[in-house]
């Protein structure tokens, strides 16, 4: 995905209209499959919906963060330091979530991706001042995002997964409607359609309706951190296909310290549940229950 969006915002300087693009197509798209019958979909109800509003804003503002890193830096930049957020959220998932803290396996594997990181930094030809800053606000956003919606995977009960990329998609597609309306119209007005342009947006929304549920599936059956890992270990793929395409890359020992943050991100292993968060009877309750087959009402506790 991370390719994707690197072309389709190289091809389509929008970032919010492409963003825009993307949410509308995955709850179009899911809804119109639910309507068919093909999927079961959850209905519009009032408290899911706002149980998913800052779901959608993090999600949101992650991506957004995103393609800003990837309009002004190049994509191992952005995957490097991706590569070391298992550290943070190692931590949070042990304060906010109950795990325990990593082992020593564990915590060689996040040591290693910081000194990997670091020697990135210092070996890449193109440091950026603003794309590093915005480095710095996606990491902090990402990391929220990670642990916020765990949390609400964990504890807003839906139909079916599609029912979380649904209402995920919703709120960002009027969030982004009025993003792209005040930031993008000259841009917009301005560009000129063709095959390219429109062929990678349409491949990048495609994706992003895959991308959405699988995403949503996965954070539902492994940890925090664990999922971050997933992810940082998926990054080697786009890697390689970055350096088949495109001419702005870090130097070759950049590539090297890159690879040592992937391979370490790989090593980690995922904290088991600590004794003491084990979950009573009414912990267990999830924070929106569903109408069962007796017609029992919705709660939002």
């Amino acid at each position: 995905m991370l390719i994707v969006n690197k072309l389709a915002v190289h091809e389509l300087p929008a970032p919010s209209f492409v963003l825009l693009a993307q949410v509308t197509c995955s709850c179009a798209a899911v809804k119109l499959c639910g309507l068919l019958g093909f999927i079961e979909v959850d209905e519009l109800e009032w408290p899911k919906l706002k149980a998913f509003f800052f779901v959608s804003i993090a999600f949101l503002a992650c991506i957004f963060a995103n393609i800003m890193i990837l309009k002004h830096c190049n994509v191992e930049t952005f995957i490097v330091f991706r590569a070391s957020t298992p550290l943070v959220i190692g931590v949070a998932d042990w304060i906010f979530l109950g795990r325990e803290l990593p082992n020593k396996r564990s915590l060689f594997a996040m040591l290693s991706l910081m000194v990997g990181a670091g020697l990135y930094v210092h070996f890449d030809g193109d440091f950026n001042v603003n794309g590093y800053m915005w480095v710095a606000a996606w990491y902090v956003i990402f990391s929220f995002d990670q642990l916020y919606i765990k949390f609400t995977v964990d504890n807003v009960q839906v139909r079916s997964n599609w029912g979380r990329v649904f209402y995920t998609n919703l709120w960002a597609t009027i969030v982004l409607l009025g993003m792209t309306a005040y930031l993008e119209p000259n841009i917009l007005a301005n560009t000129k359609w063709g095959f390219k342009n429109m062929t990678a947006l349409g491949v990048s929304c495609a994706i992003g309706v895959a991308m959405s549920y699988f995403a949503f599936l996965c954070r539902a059956a492994v940890s925090a951190t664990s999922f971050t890992v997933i992810g940082n270990v998926c990054k080697i793929l786009t890697v390689l296909i970055n350096l088949s395409i495109w001419s702005k890359h870090a130097s070759p020992t950049g590539i090297a310290c890159l690879f040592v943050c992937l391979a370490a991100a790989g090593t980690y292993q995922q904290a088991p549940k600590r004794a003491d968060s084990v979950p009573s009877e009414v912990a267990r309750t999830p924070l929106v229950t569903c109408k069962s087959d007796e017609g029992d009402d919705e709660e939002m506790k």
